[in-house]
């Protein structure tokens, strides 16, 4: 995947290194693997050759053509093939769901940064719109959600939240 540029004013880099996902999703070859073998079990394409070769399969052991059986009825060659295949589809599911997994979880940090940043941006403008405001002389009364607004986020305090919530939801018993 290509990088993602981004041209960050100077004040911004402190913050910029405390950010911990990256747009830049690199693949590993496992990652490669996974998504080959979902892109191609994963296809009515796929679905159709299964089909085509059960039915040859079946209608060839069945004796129709004069040729004689090579798995005949109950097809237990067929059945060990379906079985180890059904193991292979399985963990491709397996390994696929954790990848997606993965990119979730990173999308949500992606997320969580931009409204992080667009909040400080909010923040600041709020800031030098009240300052303008005063440099004015406009007549202003005392706005508490205005004061509560103009302050800055405590990314810190919530990411300690979150993980207290997150340890106390794996200490709690489930009650369902």
């Amino acid at each position: 995947m290509a990088k993602t540029k981004n041209v960050k004013p100077a004040e911004n880099i402190s913050s910029e290194q405390e950010l911990k996902s990256s747009l830049d999703f690199t693949r590993s070859r496992s990652d490669q693997f996974a998504v080959i073998i979902t892109e191609a079990f994963g296809s009515i394409t796929f679905l159709l050759v299964c089909v085509i070769f059960f039915t040859c399969w079946i209608i060839g052991n069945l004796g129709f053509f004069s040729v004689k059986p090579f798995d005949p009825f109950p097809f237990p060659v067929l059945d060990m093939i379906v079985s180890i295949f059904a193991i292979i589809l399985s963990v491709s599911v397996l390994i696929n769901q954790n990848r997606q997994g993965r990119i979730d979880k990173i999308k949500q940090q992606v997320e969580f940064e931009v409204n992080v940043r667009a909040e400080n941006e909010i923040t600041k403008i709020l800031t030098m719109l009240h300052e303008i405001h005063l440099h004015l002389g406009l007549g202003t009364k005392k706005d508490q959600e205005l004061e509560e607004m103009k302050t800055t986020t405590d990314i810190k305090l919530i990411h300690k939240a979150l993980d207290e919530q997150e340890s106390g939801n794996t200490l709690a018993p489930d009650n369902e």
